[in-house]
């Protein structure tokens, strides 16, 4: 991962979004997480998409990450905390309620040391699954 000091920030750039973005301890461990699940995992990168706008009511907000299938159907939501923040029920709320809008069957959230993967059917794992996995559970 390429990080620079620009103005007297630190950037990191994100190979999703094709720019440099703020180097936040939350934009680290979403870049950390991304970076392994294409490279271990198998997580096709064109079909992980940055920031992906919703709208929950009025409000419009983003998720830190989708994982689409190659039918672009969203398989996967990606929710990221910074290393300090733990994992809670807040933190499971707010995928929850992203997810009203994409309906996809897998949230996984991370905060760096903890990672939290619940499927469809609610059962929860510490681990990120294969994108292999992701595929034949739909």
């Amino acid at each position: 991962m390429k990080t620079r000091i620009f103005n007297g920030k630190e950037q990191i750039f994100c190979e999703w979004r094709h720019r440099w973005v703020r180097l936040t301890p939350e934009e680290w461990v979403r870049q950390q997480l991304l970076h392994r699940m294409v490279s271990e995992l198998d997580y096709p990168a064109s079909l992980i998409a940055v920031e992906t706008a919703i709208t929950v009511g009025e409000a419009k907000k983003r998720c830190d990450a989708v994982v689409y299938d190659r039918l672009t159907q969203p398989l996967m939501l990606i929710e990221c905390k910074a290393e300090t923040v733990p994992l809670t029920q807040k933190t499971l709320d707010q995928a929850v309620t992203y997810n009203r809008k994409l309906n996809v069957p897998y949230l996984l959230l991370c905060n760096g040391g903890q990672t939290i993967c619940i499927d469809g059917n609610n059962h929860y794992s510490q681990r990120c699954p294969r994108y292999t996995d992701l595929l034949r559970c739909e």
